[in-house]
């Protein structure tokens, strides 16, 4: 999934952009809000982790704007404050969810994987697709019986088309939602790995169509 970091902590920011992008993330890095507001402007998030204090001004104000432009983005905010009355705030102006500073990573993770299960009204991490089971905590699918572990990329690749079947991906799209700006991918990338996960998928009823001159689509036979 593609993430954007809102944090001017240099330190916390590579740490978490490095867990991150081990689990085949794609993260993009604002240490500011006006840069912020120019990625949100180009680019589609999955999920956006949130500063509250910053060298411009405070991420409540980001935040609220956001749900204002009707931008309905998960939003988990990242704050130093423990107060009853700042967590309920900033859940008021729509955050999705909070971890107060200093926070472990795996639960970083784990409230990551929450927030999007959320949104895309499951339960569990969990999802079956077709006779295809698919881990995403445990990073693998079931295949008629044989459980496949998936790199990381593949994992990814796999989780949005999980989470848009029978919607026509394009190249272009899949890089944007699987790479940060800072990654030099071309679109012969996506080709490689559609083709490892159409290995993987090989004597299932989930399949993954080229639909020439526009992209890829997730179906079931």
């Amino acid at each position: 999934m593609r993430l954007l970091l809102v944090e001017d902590n240099e330190t916390l920011a590579q740490a978490v952009i490095d867990l991150l992008s081990l689990d085949g993330h794609g993260v993009d890095h604002a240490p500011h809000l006006a840069m912020a507001r120019d990625f949100v402007q180009s680019v589609p998030y999955d999920l956006i982790l949130l500063d509250i204090m910053l060298p411009d001004g405070d991420g409540r104000t980001f935040l609220h704007d956001l749900r204002r432009a009707a931008r309905d983005v998960p939003v988990i905010v990242l704050t130093a404050r423990s107060e009853v009355s700042d967590r309920v705030g900033v859940l008021d102006l729509g955050a999705d969810d909070y971890l107060v500073k200093p926070f472990d990573f795996s639960e970083l993770e784990a409230r990551c994987r929450a927030v999007l299960r959320r949104r895309a009204g499951t339960a569990t991490n969990i999802q079956r697709i077709g006779d295809v089971e698919f881990d995403l905590l445990g990073g693998a699918l079931g295949v008629r019986g044989t459980r496949i572990e998936l790199r990381n990329r593949e994992l990814r690749l796999f989780e949005v088309f999980a989470t848009n079947p029978g919607v026509i991906l394009s190249k272009a799209k899949l890089v944007d939602r699987l790479f940060s700006a800072d990654e030099e991918v071309s679109e012969n990338a996506i080709e490689v790995y559609v083709a490892r996960l159409r290995k993987h998928l090989r004597g299932s009823r989930v399949e993954i169509d080229t639909i020439r001159g526009l992209g890829y689509r997730l179906s079931v036979a």
